[in-house]
């Protein structure tokens, strides 16, 4: 993946593109190897290439709360542009993952002859904050089947629809598990509990909801 197939450079000059492309490195990681760890120097801008990044913090029980997990084309932009020096969690493979790092300083130099594009930047990274915050919110007071029934319903295009949507995963039943709080065993039981309600089909890495409308009425009668 090249850094202007990634949304967050998409409407940068290229004569920029290629200045930034001389100042950022590849980094390829296997499954289970850290990106960076909480504490450490935020030095970079980073842009998950292929594979997947998985941000969490751990307690001091020692369990993990995933964050949230970025995939192909995404920005990590927790502190990634923002005027801090150290990473506020710790960022680890889910498996094989090629990773863009772009040098922060010089990146915000060029950012600053583009403001919209800047203003883009920190717009991406509120947006990722409120995502993070709205993870943790569903993992304390909600139910696994509401978790699931929301991850569902935020890739329907329309929530009122009865069209069926399919949903690819591009990730284990185990990392997906993970990002719901949750863990296989409970996540496998909640697909099967959905499929005899004929609320969604199964099929490998492929997630059919039959009718985002009925999900909508679901999530409804469990907040109810």
């Amino acid at each position: 993946m090249t850094l202007k197939a990634c949304e967050s450079f998409s409407n940068i000059p290229q004569e920029d593109v290629n200045k930034i492309v001389s100042f950022t490195a590849v980094k390829f990681l296997e499954k289970g190897e850290y990106l960076f760890r909480e504490g450490g120097r935020a030095n970079n801008f980073c842009v998950v290439g292929k594979g997947a990044i998985s941000l969490f913090r751990t307690h001091v029980s020692g369990k993990e709360r995933v964050l949230h997990i970025y995939r192909t084309g995404e920005s990590i932009t927790l502190a990634s542009l923002w005027p801090c020096k150290e990473y506020s969690a710790d960022a680890r493979a889910l498996e094989s993952t090629q990773v863009l790092l772009v040098q922060k300083h010089e990146m915000l130099e060029i950012l600053k002859r583009h403001p919209e594009q800047l203003f883009r930047f920190f717009s991406s990274m509120c947006n990722n904050c409120r995502t993070i915050l709205e993870t943790i919110e569903e993992s304390t007071t909600q139910d696994v089947e509401t978790r699931l029934l929301n991850w569902l319903l935020k890739r329907c295009p329309n929530k009122k629809s009865d069209d069926r949507v399919d949903v690819p995963l591009g990730m284990t039943k185990r990392n997906w598990a993970a990002e719901l709080g949750t863990i296989s065993e409970t996540l496998s039981r909640t697909l099967a509990k959905f499929r005899e309600e004929e609320l969604i089909e199964v099929n490998r890495q492929t997630i059919t909801i039959l009718s985002p409308a009925r999900l909508t009425t679901r999530i409804n009668s469990n907040s109810g």
